[in-house]
């Protein structure tokens, strides 16, 4: 069997990715407000490894996401602001990080504002990430790890057509408590089979 093709470093996405209502974009030094609207919030970082974040924490955070805007080599990210279009507001904001060049391998997470949730938003955020990273990166395998009590993310990463490969049992101490996590994944295979049964749920961007 051939070796598989790298992806093609360095690599910088096109600029903004659309969706149907969303555009995402680098994030700026101009959208502290914005970010730091929902990183301050318990409820927002209940499940993630830090937060929430004072004033200082989101703006190191901002200068950190801006600077995620190009992938040279693994371990690199890119970092977007979601940004429904139809208003300019600032959403949230998504990540995907090359983990392995030579096995084709990434993962995906996200954050957004609860004021935005019910609407599908994160959901068209994040297909146009595996869009991304199959079509643009030519990536083998995508996947994304949550902490199993996180109910409304698993759902997210199933109503994108990713598996639940595993489940971790007490691997973390997080907020004094040991805590699960679970990993989803989804196969290159896996999405053209599903734009092959569904254009709108595996669109390219």
């Amino acid at each position: 069997m051939a070796t598989p093709a790298h992806p093609p470093l360095p690599f910088t996405p096109p600029r903004p990715l659309r969706t149907a209502r969303l555009d995402l974009r680098p994030v700026t030094d101009d959208d502290f407000a914005a970010v730091h609207a929902y990183l301050r919030l318990p409820e927002v970082c209940r499940y993630i490894r830090w937060g929430p974040l004072d004033e200082a924490g989101s703006r190191a955070s901002v200068a950190a996401k801006a600077a995620r805007t190009t992938l040279r080599a693994e371990g690199d990210s890119l970092q977007f602001a979601v940004v429904v279009r139809e208003t300019g507001t600032l959403i949230g904001d998504v990540l995907l990080v090359l983990r392995s060049a030579a096995h084709r391998q990434a993962s995906i997470g996200y954050v957004f504002h609860p004021a935005h949730h019910g609407h599908g938003y994160a959901t068209e955020a994040s297909r146009a990430l595996l869009a991304l990273g199959f079509d643009h990166l030519g990536l083998h395998r995508v996947q994304a790890e949550l902490d199993a009590r996180n109910a409304a993310s698993a759902g997210l990463l199933e109503r994108l057509g990713m598996r639940r490969e595993a489940h971790h049992v007490e691997n973390e101490f997080l907020d004094g408590e040991w805590t699960d996590e679970v990993v989803y994944a989804m196969l290159a295979r896996e999405w053209e089979a599903l734009r092959a049964a569904d254009p709108t749920a595996a669109p390219r961007v």
